[in-house]
């Protein structure tokens, strides 16, 4: 089974921004280790906006040591781009203008203005199973976390 990690950009990455990013996730997937062994690891770049990090536990788990590495690699990438990806407060949903990510006060607007309702699709970054990601990462808002948030 797949363990994953998921971190979102508090803003929409440009196309060359994903192009730099997507590399070098590649690049750290490939050596990622657990107690110096490698770990069975991708890493990719969603929508310019969800960084996806995956690693087999059926062939070997993460630890505290190599998430603490993955750490420290999203940190870097959050300094040389200058974005954000721990931020839990930004929102991302999906609208008929494509993927849009807000702060938790400009979410409230779009609920207020209807611009998001009960049937906009919002992520649920929290999945922990890359098979939640078909079925459990973008739910509508009825059905989600965020709805006993902001109701």
């Amino acid at each position: 089974m797949k363990r994953i990690w998921i971190y979102q950009a508090d803003r929409i990455l440009s196309q060359e921004e994903s192009a730099q990013i997507s590399a070098e996730l590649v690049a750290f997937a490939d050596q990622w280790k657990v107690h110096g062994k490698p770990l069975s690891a991708s890493a990719e770049l969603r929508d310019n906006l969800f960084v996806i990090l995956k690693v087999d536990e059926d062939i070997a788990a993460a630890s505290g040591c190599s998430v603490d590495s993955s750490v420290r690699f999203l940190k870097g990438l959050e300094e040389r781009y200058a974005v954000q990806l721990f931020d839990r407060m930004q929102f991302a949903y999906r609208s008929a203008k494509g993927i849009g990510v807000v702060n938790r006060s400009g979410f409230e607007k779009l609920l207020a203005a209807g611009e998001i309702d009960d049937n906009t699709l919002v992520f649920d970054n929290t999945i922990t199973y890359d098979h939640q990601l078909e079925s459990a990462w973008a739910v509508p808002f009825k059905d989600s976390w965020h709805k006993r948030l902001f109701v």
